[in-house]
């Protein structure tokens, strides 16, 4: 059980897998106003970025769970980095129907709602590990502009124009899912800037590394393509948040 190889090859070099700065990830720790002892499950939490620098900058304790080996050590790794490995413990496993053993103050699933299929399915699934009253955070890709053709939404890394919604339409879809809207941050140009072109460096760096790997043909297609695709597509089309929600 892990994620394939090119994964952790493109996003090698990453704290944080997803267009945020660590700015604006601190900025939405500060928006939570998060009180020391606040106890966080965080899943699919790849190199444990969030729940390291929330438990040094707040005090915050919490379980991240991620499906990757590699993000599971890195995150490990980070812990003990920031000194915060007494606070944060990091399970490598599925994500996808993990539930916490006892109700948490905080339930995350920071950009990937495939674990629930979806929207409604993660925000079912966080429910069921969250206290009554307790604060949900979803991280999910939107259209900034309605892309106009198949070509634009395959760009984007969809497979259909109704896998993202417009922004107003995501919020409204909290709504519809009984959850209020209580704050957001929102990915910019710059962090997706960064994102996207820090994984061009660490494919290329890989392929110098490994000319022979049987991973090379791919990895190569992907760099050819990537930059002008992003550029084309990505950067104007899709916007990127993390909303945090409470229950009705």
């Amino acid at each position: 059980m892990d994620l394939p190889r090119i994964f952790t090859i493109r996003e090698s070099s990453h704290h944080i897998h997803n267009p945020f700065t660590g700015d604006q990830l601190a900025t939405l720790g500060r928006a939570l106003r998060l009180a020391p002892g606040t106890r966080a499950l965080d899943l699919a939490s790849g190199s444990g970025e969030l729940l390291c620098t929330w438990a040094r900058d707040h005090g915050i304790t919490g379980t991240g769970v991620d499906i990757s080996t590699v993000f599971t050590e890195h995150a490990r790794a980070r812990a003990a980095e920031l000194g915060v490995a007494d606070r944060v413990d990091f399970v490598h496993g599925d994500a996808a129907g993990y539930v916490a053993d006892a109700p948490v103050d905080l339930a995350a699933c920071v950009g990937a709602t495939w674990i629930g299929g979806g929207v409604a399915g993660a925000v079912e699934l966080l429910d069921r590990s969250l206290r009554p009253g307790g604060l949900m955070l979803i991280g999910e890709p939107y259209w900034r502009l309605d892309p106009p053709d198949q070509d634009t939404v395959e760009g984007c890394d969809a497979t259909r124009k109704d896998d993202f919604r417009l922004l107003p339409e995501l919020i409204e879809q909290f709504g519809d899912l009984g959850y209020d809207v209580v704050e957001m941050v929102l990915a910019d140009q710059a962090g997706w800037d960064r994102y996207r072109a820090a994984q061009w460096l660490n494919l290329r760096t890989w392929l110098d590394q490994n000319p022979d790997d049987e991973l090379a043909a791919e990895v190569r297609a992907e760099l050819t393509t990537a930059p002008a695709r992003y550029a084309r597509y990505g950067r104007d089309h899709l916007g990127w948040g993390v909303f945090a929600l409470m229950a009705r």
